[in-house]
């Protein structure tokens, strides 16, 4: 019996008996499942505050969706490079030799060869000392053991098992929180759920479109790649690829092949070829499947684009350009994984629906006031290839910009979790939109601040301050708020942020082609109404004051909402203050504030910022 509890160790030539219990479970502060965009994300910053942590990814790459899966093209928040995802474009830039020479393909204004993003994300991870990545590893199972998790991971065919205090789901579908019990949903919303006016009038389980991408490679004029005629092969389903199928090329050609290859065109004489009408998008609905059912279903979507690449080659004269054999490092040298653009989405603690995105100061829930993630992408769905898909027309749903609520990320019921990639709370039309590349790098961010925050304070992630987490965030110069007009470098960003998640000066939406907009307007004129206005929920002495008129607001009108709102500044207190605040000019009682000026001030001496807010942004 007393095998059962003792283990072989040969050291030395010496064999020593040792207990079992002795070769403890390889323990962790914070394990990441998924060493995707958002999992890479989120164990950066969790290390760079000081957790231990530990990423277990199932390829031999960072990255998932930006690297593993090939879509190599970055859709969105160009104009606002939040935190880590503007150190990754950073590292891009200075690869290829600045901004012009990855604006190479029309669909997006950064694009780079996957096995580029790969190397440069492991760059960044590897200077990260509290960050340990362990790759070709992959989960199987979750479960709580005194108050920790235990996850079992697999390494070829050797399975072990790892305790953390925090786990973050990173997967690609969401694997891990579904094992760890917590509720979610798949497929598209009802309206009557949602209260969106597109959502269908019954729930479905369809998903949008997934792709299995593959990158081409020019071979030079005379080369003859043309690849095996796959299986199957009908060249009918692509007969209509060279329609222009951006609603936002209006005034190109409709058919046009050329405009159609330059779409996801990389540096390097590399194509990306994710083409959705007409090409290679397919539909295919694995989440609940298993990982062995999992890889078979992916066989036809490979297939499919095996087809369309034989389409390009032969029916379109381009065979010139063959598969990649530089870029995956897989027998076939297509991407390791597909683009998934759907997953679970978890029941969390908030539910970001269409209407908080599109007009989120109107709302019974002012959602945007715990934002942690911004993203200026429309909602944009995929759902050409399954004629069942109910009919909507996602470009009639004008959105700002937008941020994503921390209570997105937290499971509703289960301690100890925090969600990331695809899989937060969001309705599935939302997900149109959150699904996009720099969002989902923010949301890994996030999660990895979350996770620190609660770590560090001995909470749980479900009542750690949203307030402490989002100021972790602007340290790293990260949006919480999607305000394109003041930067992270202006020395008045992180107050500004502050002073808009407060809900104290709200920003201006605009909905504008396919990078959507919100304004500060740090320089115009703001009204003593409208200050007193945004800060009465916030201030009960300022909920009997009518005293602010609608003239621009003034240094003494100023001075006199702060003693109403029981906080005493002078007149030479805020001349004091005003230089340190990085404020131009001299301030006089007559001194008219602008928009951004105003901010700076209320942010530094009424701080309502530290006014804590619940998960559905209510003042606590």
């Amino acid at each position: 019996m007393m095998n059962r509890f003792r283990k072989i160790v040969r050291l030395s030539g010496w064999a020593l008996l040792l207990p079992l219990f002795l070769h403890a479970q390889q323990q962790t502060d914070l394990l990441i499942v998924g060493g995707g965009a958002s999992g890479t994300m989120a164990g950066i910053q969790a290390a760079r505050m000081g957790v231990q942590t530990l990423i277990v990814e199932e390829t031999t790459w960072l990255g998932g969706m930006l690297t593993s899966a090939g879509v190599a093209a970055i859709d969105g928040n160009h104009r606002m490079p939040s935190g880590l995802w503007g150190e990754f474009r950073k590292k891009l830039y200075d690869y290829y030799g600045g901004p012009d020479k990855v604006a190479t393909g029309w669909v997006s204004n950064t694009l780079f060869e996957p096995h580029v993003g790969n190397t440069l994300l492991r760059q960044l991870a590897a200077a990260e000392k509290n960050l340990r990545i362990e790759f070709q590893t992959s989960f199987t199972a979750i479960r709580r053991a005194n108050g920790r998790w235990a996850v079992t991971v697999r390494q070829g065919k050797k399975s072990r098992e790892i305790s953390a205090r925090i786990v973050i789901d990173a997967t690609e579908l969401g694997d891990v929180m579904a094992a760890a019990g917590a509720k979610y949903s798949i497929g598209m919303d009802s309206r009557d759920v949602t209260g969106e006016a597109l959502a269908p009038p019954v729930a479905n389980n369809i998903i949008q479109d997934l792709t299995y991408v593959v990158v081409l490679k020019d071979y030079g004029k005379g080369a003859d790649k043309t690849i095996p005629k796959p299986a199957g092969y009908d060249p009918a389903p692509f007969r209509l690829c060279c329609g222009i199928a951006d609603p936002a090329s209006y005034d190109a050609p409709k058919n046009n092949c050329e405009m159609m290859m330059l779409y996801g065109r990389l540096p390097n004489g590399k194509y990306m070829i994710n083409w959705p009408k007409h090409g290679n998008d397919y539909y295919l609905n694995i989440i609940e499947k298993t990982p062995a059912e999992r890889t078979e279903a992916l066989k036809a979507a490979k297939l499919h684009t095996l087809r369309f690449v034989y389409y390009l080659q032969t029916e379109l004269g381009m065979k010139h350009l063959g598969i990649a054999g530089d870029e995956f490092p897989t027998a076939d040298k297509l991407p390791m994984i597909p683009y998934h653009r759907e997953s679970r989405r978890v029941k969390g603690k908030a539910l970001l629906t269409a209407d908080h995105v599109s007009k989120p100061y109107d709302q019974a829930l002012p959602l945007y006031r715990t934002g942690i993630a911004v993203g200026d992408y429309t909602i944009d769905h995929h759902h050409d290839k399954n004629t069942d898909a109910p009919q909507i027309d996602f470009v009639k749903m004008r959105v700002p910009s937008y941020n994503v609520p921390m209570g997105a990320l937290v499971p509703d019921g289960v301690e100890g979790l925090i969600v990331a990639e695809k899989s937060i709370g969001v309705t599935n039309i939302v997900n149109g939109a959150t699904r996009l590349q720099p969002v989902v790098m923010g949301i890994g961010q996030a999660a990895g601040a979350l996770a620190a925050v609660a770590l560090r304070n001995g909470t749980d992630p479900s009542v750690t301050d949203i307030r402490s987490v989002q100021q972790s965030l602007l340290d790293s110069k990260a949006y919480i708020m999607p305000f394109l007009d003041v930067p992270a470098e202006s020395p008045h960003f992180a107050a500004i942020q502050r002073v808009g998640a407060a809900g104290v000066l709200r920003g201006s939406g605009v909905a504008f082609n396919w990078a959507n907009q919100t304004w500060f307007y740090p320089a115009r004129e703001v009204s003593a109404f409208e200050l007193v206005e945004g800060l009465r929920p916030l201030f009960p002495e300022l909920r009997t004051y009518w005293g602010a008129s609608g003239d621009p607001l003034t240094v003494a009108a100023l001075l006199e909402i702060f003693s109403k709102a029981g906080i005493s500044v002078t007149q030479q207190i805020l001349a004091d203050n005003w230089r340190q605040l990085a404020l131009s000019g001299s301030p006089s009682p007559e001194t008219v504030l602008d928009r951004g000026s105003a901010a700076v001030l209320v942010d530094h001496f009424l701080q309502p910022f530290n006014i804590p807010v619940d998960f559905s942004g209510q003042v606590r």
